[in-house]
């Protein structure tokens, strides 16, 4: 495989293939973990030296949708290659250009922000950092589809095609004859056929690892939102950051574009964090998402998410921190609550504001001793710790914080 990225290397121009070169250290590290990672990068490589012009730029946005790096699901050196290739055409671009690639644009700030490229680029003429004017980008709308409601139709009964046998009722005990029940039996069946049929309603596929509806997985729906709320009607998945800017508009607001696995790509999310947490400290960092509150405007830009925080006990200004999934996590993966009455429960498609089923959990919400986010049942005063399938969630340092 060595061997193989080398031969890649090669064939890129020479300003590209320099920097490749620094960011891999010549091959040693960022070429993918599994030789399946590594074909990929290889491929993305030869992909990238392909890149020369405006058309080879919109034709890669499609592709970047979904995307947080190329080749993988972490940085390899097929990212730092398609950075050096797309780097003489974006920086040219005029805003209207790069806002009609909105996927590019989002893919190459976040891979120019990456340390490896920039302790490569640091003193480099060729690949200075390209400033993008996002305060004035057209809002991109995302839809959210209505539920669609399956109609009920009647079944309509098939006519009767049996013939009726002559009556031979016993006037002297009133009893059918055989006769007579072969009759009637038809007419049973249509009866029944003419009752309208009840669809019944089927049950919610179970969120499999991934945040995937799995076929044939065993699992409970979550309780309908008319009921009492518990924590598994909550949707919580594996996010990560891949772009954050300040709100134009609001000082104590972040606009962060969240991949949660999805294939439409990355949520734009609002967070009031600026007055606690770093932009520094935001950017590239994994965290926990709700994904199924109502999506509001904050400002003028509508939020589609949520990200799960820890404010301390002593309140916001002794500190506020993202609460981290286990290390290795990737976007989209299922977070959930512990315990057998919710980790196998379907979390409802959204939330319904009208019930304060989020606003009801929340006060649970709690770091532990151990750091470890949970939710304490205000009842039973049980613990059910949230997790993912590799690990339990964490505050960075709080203890008895709140989270929301």
């Amino acid at each position: 495989m060595s061997s193989a990225f080398h031969d890649a290397l090669a064939r890129l121009k020479p300003p590209v293939k320099e920097l490749v070169t620094v960011v891999t250290d010549n091959g040693q590290k960022h070429i993918g973990e599994t030789e399946t990672d590594q074909k990929q990068v290889i491929t993305w490589i030869e992909k990238s030296n392909e890149i020369v012009g405006d058309a080879d730029v919109l034709s890669l946005e499609a592709t970047l949708l979904p995307k947080t790096y190329a080749a993988t699901n972490y940085f390899t050196a097929a990212d730092a290659a398609l950075y050096g290739s797309l780097h003489p055409i974006i920086s040219q671009f005029q805003p209207s250009q790069y806002y009609s690639v909105p996927s590019v644009t989002r893919y190459f700030d976040h891979i120019q922000n990456q340390k490896p490229i920039q302790e490569a680029t640091t003193d480099s003429a060729a690949f200075s950092v390209v400033q993008f004017d996002l305060n004035n980008a057209p809002a991109v709308e995302r839809k959210v589809e209505p539920q669609k409601k399956k109609e009920k139709k009647a079944a309509t009964g098939a006519p009767s095609t049996t013939t009726a046998a002559p009556s031979t009722t016993t006037a002297a005990t009133g009893t059918a004859t055989p006769a007579q029940v072969t009759q009637e039996k038809p007419q049973k069946e249509k009866s029944q056929k003419e009752k309208p049929q009840k669809e019944k309603k089927k049950d919610a596929a179970v969120v499999e690892e991934g945040g995937k509806k799995g076929k044939g997985a065993k699992g409970t729906p979550a309780a309908e939102d008319a009921g009492v709320p518990v924590p598994s009607m909550i949707d919580l998945r594996v996010g990560h950051i891949v772009d954050v800017m300040k709100h134009p508009d609001a000082d104590g607001l972040y606009i962060e574009q969240v991949d949660i696995g999805e294939e439409t790509g990355p949520r734009t999310v609002v967070s009031g964090l600026v007055n606690y947490i770093p932009i520094e400290d935001m950017r590239d960092k994994y965290l926990v998402a709700v994904c199924n509150l109502k999506p509001a405007n904050m400002r003028g830009v509508k939020s589609f998410a949520m990200v799960l925080a820890a404010t301390s006990k002593d309140g916001k200004d002794a500190g506020i921190e993202l609460v981290q999934p286990p290390l290795g996590s990737k976007p989209g993966e299922r977070v959930y609550f512990e315990g057998a009455e919710y980790e196998n429960n379907v979390p409802l498609s959204q939330l319904n504001p009208k019930k304060k089923i989020f606003e009801t959990i929340q006060p649970g919400f709690i770091t532990l001793e151990s750091r470890e986010a949970a939710w304490v049942n205000p009842e039973t005063k049980s613990v059910h710790r949230i997790r993912t399938k590799d690990g339990v969630c964490l505050a960075p340092t709080l203890i008895g914080a709140s989270l929301s």
